[in-house]
């Protein structure tokens, strides 16, 4: 009998956790270093592989992601050496996606042509705005000239591209968004993550909310708005949401992240990185050290990873539904009761379908377009006992 993590998939995900400088709004695991010793971080990365694969042996590996931190700040050999070791510890997928994450202050043409001969055939870049006043707000050390300067080098490189943007920031107007989004539409190749600017406790955008000093935020009106707009144009362009922040043409989905979305197992690799895993019948989350000194030091005792937690049926049937009504194929029902050891509660599912929040077709529970705008409204009511 399949084991429940085989319905989403088996996926990878390698932490680097340095960059070179920290934005304001970011509460990623990355750090600011003035020296970094490739040689040892590649050695370590290869040590940690070989470790998790012997805790999964013969698992078809479907997706790899290089992510952090900024991914394009590592030498292209280290990323060549672990996609290899990678394709010699597991079987992989026909159509393995390994997407590299990157910035335009990190990008040159040699280097994307040596990742590409290295193994990667997908490129993430962190554009995250168009014009310079916005790009400067947000902390990012790209102009938006060298942002398109770089998506056209990656362009050039990589059949597959994405990027992302933050939208609802100060003082930005639906006639900028509409203007700057269909500007990234004609720019863009297959998928773009688009994403609300949130405020983060233990940011420096954080401090300066809680002080006061962080201003000509959008409202929930505005965000609303925001929000509508982007799925309206995104969908116009043939490039609709196929998840509440990320939208692609036919086929070109992450399939990395389709791996958590649809709730399957990832084993996460460097420091902060966390994982699901399955293992002898029961699920476990994984959570490495976030501090990379720390991780680096602890690689030779295998001991990189905070006590693993054993997840509760409960547990896992909330991560489910949690992660999966965000896509727009929405969750099975059947899959959710197998997982939890009974359904959800029928009424609350004809209550929130009554007034128009989700939609419920034979065994598919899916967020309506309004239901989307209050997710996790809906979610409470779902879960709620």
């Amino acid at each position: 009998m399949a084991e429940d993590w085989q319905t989403g998939g088996f996926g990878l995900y390698i932490h680097w956790p340095f960059c070179e400088a920290k934005c304001p709004y970011c509460d990623f695991n990355s750090h600011v270093s003035r020296s970094i010793d490739q040689a040892a971080w590649a050695a370590a990365y290869l040590t940690e592989l070989r470790r998790a694969a012997a805790e999964t042996p013969g698992r078809v590996l479907n997706a790899v992601f290089f992510g952090g931190g900024t991914p394009s700040l590592m030498d292209p050999d280290t990323v060549a050496a672990i996609i290899t070791e990678i394709r010699r510890l597991w079987p992989v997928a026909n159509d393995l996606e390994i997407t590299l994450e990157a910035n335009p202050g990190s990008v040159e043409a040699g280097r994307f042509r040596a990742y590409r001969d290295g193994g990667v055939n997908r490129i993430s870049m962190g554009i995250q705005a168009l014009n310079d006043d916005d790009l400067r707000r947000l902390g990012r050390i790209h102009t938006a000239q060298e942002a398109m300067a770089a998506f056209d080098i990656a362009r050039d490189t990589f059949a597959r591209v994405s990027f992302d943007l933050i939208y609802a920031r100060q003082g930005q107007s639906l006639a900028e968004w509409d203007a700057e989004l269909r500007s990234a539409l004609s720019m863009a190749v297959d998928h773009l993550s688009l994403y609300q600017l949130t405020i983060e406790q233990g940011t420096a955008f954080g401090d300066r909310y809680n002080a006061g000093k962080l201003r000509d935020l959008p409202d929930d009106d505005l965000s609303a708005d925001l929000y509508a707009l982007t799925r309206d144009i995104c969908g116009a362009e043939g490039m609709p949401a196929y998840e509440v922040s990320n939208h692609a043409r036919d086929s070109a989905q992450s399939r990395h992240n389709l791996i958590y979305w649809r709730y399957g197992d990832y084993i996460g690799i460097g420091p902060g990185a966390h994982g699901r895993l399955t293992s002898d019948g029961a699920r476990y989350a994984t959570e490495c050290y976030s501090n990379p000194a720390r991780w680096l030091a602890a690689v030779d005792t295998s001991a990189t990873e905070k006590p693993r937690q054993r997840l509760s049926r409960e547990d896992q049937a909330s991560e489910f539904l949690l992660m999966g009504l965000r896509l727009e194929e929405g969750v099975s029902l059947s899959r959710y009761e197998k997982l939890n050891g009974g359904p959800l509660d029928p009424g609350r599912i004809r209550h929130l379908s009554d007034i128009g929040m989700i939609y419920v077709t034979e065994d598919r529970i899916t967020v309506s377009e309004h239901g989307l705008m209050v997710l996790n409204a809906v979610l409470a009511d779902l879960l709620s006992t």
